[in-house]
Parts: structure tokens; sequence; C-alpha cells
């Protein structure tokens, strides 16, 4: 007997079945914030002063970097599969637009979880020494995974907000772009002023620096609670939105 359990599991694999019919943008996703890693520990990492060696500054915000990339392709996913006409035939199947969207999303989290064990591997091999604790390595870990099921699901109201999968491409830009103005590459002191109260007050700030923090067994304070405060915040507007537009798309 079918069940919503059931049905988002099933279409998780056709979700991550799909990713293989388009190998070179699920490549790019996840190579492209390994290349920015190295550019910017090999390129610019001298010239930039964070008290403590580059590559283990960079790499929490490169991690938060590639889940912007993997799952801004969930957006483009539900885009192609609402102008395709296959949501039609799901509804025969008597299979609930939740299902459907939870399968790109959990495709979208499979997907990203590869990517950061290669971010990983590729990090270790250029000198990253994490001193995390098994608990801070589960607490780093859940907080990577509660941010991308949040950006997942906001990617996916993207994908049905959006009326061609360019477009969607278009609006999940904004994903992976949001790294750049936090602590991923540089401290916030060193930006400049008018720069700073987004740079700290933005989802991904608190995001790293608790990582960051947990990876390097160093003190981290209330900034977890901080990040899963806007991780939750993003999921609860990011199911509603998809929710609502799921409905007005299929009237």
């Amino acid at each position: 007997m079918s069940t919503p359990v059931s049905d988002a599991l099933t279409m998780t694999g056709r979700g991550l079945r799909l990713g293989r019919r388009n190998v070179d943008a699920v490549i790019t996703s996840m190579m492209l914030p390994i290349i920015l890693m190295l550019v910017f520990v090999y390129f610019f990492g001298g010239a930039i002063d964070t008290g403590t060696r580059y590559v283990t500054y960079v790499v929490p915000g490169v991690l938060i970097l590639c889940s912007g990339f993997g799952s801004a392709g969930t957006g483009v996913s539900v885009s192609e599969d609402m102008k395709g006409g296959i949501i039609d035939r799901f509804r025969s199947l008597d299979i609930g637009g939740t299902a459907i969207l939870a399968g790109h999303v959990g495709a979208s989290i499979a997907r990203n979880l590869v990517a950061t064990v290669l971010v990983f591997g590729v990090a270790f091999a250029i000198g990253f020494r994490p001193s995390a604790t098994p608990l801070g390595w589960l607490a780093a870990l859940g907080l990577l995974v509660a941010f991308i099921t949040a950006i997942s699901w906001l990617a996916a109201a993207a994908g049905l907000l959006a009326r061609t999968p360019e477009a969607a491409g278009g609006i999940t830009f904004f994903m992976m772009f949001l790294p750049y103005p936090s602590s991923a590459f540089v401290p916030v002191e060193t930006m400049p002023s008018w720069l700073h109260g987004f740079a700290e007050h933005q989802p991904v700030t608190p995001l790293i620096e608790s990582m960051r923090g947990l990876l390097l067994d160093q003190p981290v304070g209330n900034t977890p609670w901080i990040a899963l405060a806007w991780c939750a915040g993003i999921l609860a507007v990011a199911l509603a939105a998809s929710g609502a537009l799921f409905r007005h798309r299929t009237k």
C-alpha cells in the first residue's frame, strides 16, 4: 500500500536517477566549490590574515557554498517537471505534491552529502586538520543537513514560482551568492563598514561560525542555536510557499 513516506522515497530515487541524465550539471555543482577552495587557498590565502592557516578558516565556508550550488539544481528540476507535464501523470497515480517535492529535496540532500565528502577529501589533502570531538562532528553535520534541507525546499519553491527552468536557475542564484558577503572567506571585520550589518546578520554567517568552531573544537556560544533558528525559519517559509505554489500551479 502506498504511503506518503514510500512515495517520497520513490520520488527521491527518481530524482537521483534524473541526475545521471544531467551528469555535467552534477559534476559542476560538486567540482566548482572545490576549485574555488583551491583558488582561494593558493592564490589569495597568503594575503588574507585570519589568525590561522587559511585552509583551516575557509573549509566551512566552502561546505556552505557547495550546499548552495547543489541545492540550486533542485529548483531547475522542479521547474522541468512542471513544464514537462509529468506532474499530471503523478497526480493520476495518487502521488501527492508533498511527496513529489520531497523527492526532489531528498535527492538534493543525497547529492550534497556526496559533494561534502569530496570537499572534505580535498581539504584534508591540502592540509585541513580539524580537531572536533565526535559530538562536534555530529553537531556540525546536523547543522549542515538542516541548512541543505531548508534551502533545498526554498529552491523547490523557486522552481514552482518560475515558469521556465532557466528562470528557476536565475532565482536560485541568490543561494549561491549568499556565502560571499559573510565570514566564509574573510573575517567580517575586514569588510567595508556599510556591509558589516548584513554580513553579521544573514543566515549563513552564524552557520559558518558554528561549523568552524565545532570542527576546530572551539567555543561556539549560542551561535548554533541562531543558525538552527535561521534554518527553521527558512524551512517554514519554504514549506508554506511550496505548498501554496503547487496548489496554484496544478489547480
